[in-house]
């Protein structure tokens, strides 16, 4: 198991593509959790359904987070008329001034939200690493898990198949 974290580490770091995880067979449910953005608006994973939406766990000390931040915008402002969705979750301990401050001066167009107690991430399976992206179908099931950078046409046939259905 340390071989295996210690190589998962080393591709993260040297900016490899990693795909951690994606179902087989039976599909995993996403938790039903609630999102309270930078705004007070609430949404809850039961009311995101008939949505493929990209819950997206960062900090702003993380800098491949940093780094794909414009192509995450671009998916999300190219897509989101199709029915698909971004939540931007911030990490525990992400000062909330940093975060705030990030999400007005990008001008991020997708909700953020800050994860002050870490449940967020706990619920979808104790996160602690960033970049983590959670993809998740219309009926609210987890398609796949990304860590670190990953392949953007193989994300986008992903999304593009998970739109069609």
């Amino acid at each position: 198991m340390k071989k295996i974290f210690l190589g998962l580490a080393a591709a993260v770091a040297l900016g490899g593509a990693v795909a951690l995880w994606q179902t087989q067979g039976a599909a995993q449910a996403a938790p039903n959790v609630a999102f309270t953005d930078l705004n007070g608006h609430t949404v809850t994973t039961q009311d995101l359904r008939g949505k493929v939406v990209l819950v997206k766990f960062w900090a702003t000390s993380c800098t491949t987070c940093i780094a794909q931040m414009p192509d995450t915008i671009r998916h999300y402002q190219a897509l989101k008329p199709r029915g698909f969705d971004t939540i931007g979750v911030a990490m525990e301990y992400d000062p909330p001034s940093y975060v705030k401050n990030y999400a007005e001066s990008r001008q991020l167009p997708f909700p953020v939200v800050i994860d002050a107690q870490g449940t967020i991430a706990k619920a979808f399976g104790d996160i602690r690493l960033t970049p983590t992206a959670i993809l998740i179908d219309k009926r609210g099931n987890i398609i796949k898990r990304y860590l670190g950078n990953y392949d953007e046409q193989a994300f986008m046939a992903t999304v593009e198949k998970a739109l069609a259905s």
